[in-house]
């Protein structure tokens, strides 16, 4: 007599079925029956960190035609990954994604590790990658849970605590959802599921392979969960840009430290980022040269994940004989620089005041 399937094999069943017929075409992702690709899984998901498919698909393309091996983006200069990396933001994923190719074509032989706590000792690579990659890349049964994931989650396990408290429940639950066979294509199902079906708002319940044993639906509060703790209002911070040019109308570039705030980039030099705003003469004392004297020529707003940037951006004229730390650029020149769009902001400014 056959053994009837359990609630939990037939609730991965009904997804993987649905995720057979709408599943998403994504450059990184395999075709059906074809192993993935774990240098495109990897480099896609530390893409994906804080940023829209829409938005990764180009670079992704970029990246893989540029560095088809993970080999190949470990042999690159860094300037060249932080130039490519242009627009993702967050340029600490860069960095550790450039680290991360070396510490694999080096320590592993140009091998991704199979087993999620191996991934988690690679660098950039966290609890939510390292999932990922094993269970996508190499079908172990781990749970990677993202935005998308955890949304479907919350609303089948009617999970109301909220954000980012919840999540430890919400994790819980998706590892007691994962099957141990085709834990990757459930992954990805569940992505997919999240994205197209169990939007933030207006979820198409109607459509949903677990219509019957969403909780939230039954509740009729689906679009409140997640919940999320009340969010403290961002500070804002100021700063003064320095646009200084030399004779021939080239301008003074500095490298920001490894560490930190847009890490290893190109910046127009500044002084620090402080909750108070910045005084002319004050801020004339931390200016990298001197000038004769600086012109303000407009003020520059950005918005980080923890604070708002007000940029005030004064102009003025040195001599490029006296020793600095930096560089002098034309700015005609500037397209070969890692710039984050911060600085392409300031230089934006101070061309067209």
């Amino acid at each position: 007599m056959a053994m009837s399937r359990s609630p939990q094999d037939a609730r991965a069943s009904a997804l993987l079925d649905w995720y057979a017929r709408h599943r998403r075409v994504l450059p990184w992702r395999a075709l059906p029956g074809r192993r993935a690709d774990p240098y495109h899984v990897w480099l896609s998901e530390i893409m994906l960190q804080q940023t829209t498919v829409a938005t990764v698909k180009s670079y992704f393309d970029h990246f893989v035609a540029r560095w088809p091996r993970v080999q190949d983006l470990a042999a690159a200069p860094l300037d060249d990954v932080l130039h490519a990396w242009q627009g993702l933001g967050y340029y600490a994923r860069a960095r550790n994604l450039h680290k991360c190719a070396r510490a694999v074509a080096t320590d592993h032989g140009g091998r991704f590790p199979e087993i999620e706590a191996e991934l988690l000792a690679l660098p950039g690579v966290g609890p939510y990658t390292a999932a990922a990659i094993a269970a996508i890349a190499f079908d172990q049964p781990a749970s990677p849970v993202d935005g998308n994931i955890e949304r479907v989650v919350a609303r089948l396990r009617h999970i109301a605590e909220p954000l980012p408290a919840g999540k430890k429940a919400i994790q819980a639950a998706a590892r007691n959802l994962t099957p141990r066979a085709r834990a990757g294509d459930f992954a990805q199902a569940m992505m997919d599921l999240g994205a197209m079906v169990c939007t933030p708002r207006a979820p198409k319940c109607g459509l949903c392979p677990w219509h019957d044993a969403c909780a939230a639906r039954a509740a009729g509060d689906a679009e409140d969960l997640p919940a999320r703790a009340a969010r403290t209002p961002k500070p804002t911070r100021h700063g003064v840009a320095f646009w200084i040019e030399d004779a021939t109308g080239r301008v003074l570039l500095r490298r920001r430290p490894e560490r930190g705030l847009l890490g290893g980039m190109m910046e127009i030099p500044s002084t620090d980022w402080r909750d108070d705003p910045w005084g002319l003469d004050e801020a004339s004392g931390h200016a990298p040269l001197p000038a004769a004297a600086w012109a303000e020529v407009g003020e520059v707003r950005h918005t980080f994940t923890h604070f708002h940037l007000r940029l005030t951006v004064v102009r003025g004229t040195a001599d490029s004989g006296s020793v600095v730390d930096g560089t002098w650029v034309h700015p005609d020149a500037f397209g070969g620089q890692a710039l984050p769009t911060l600085m392409k902001k300031v230089v934006r400014r101070a061309l067209v005041p």
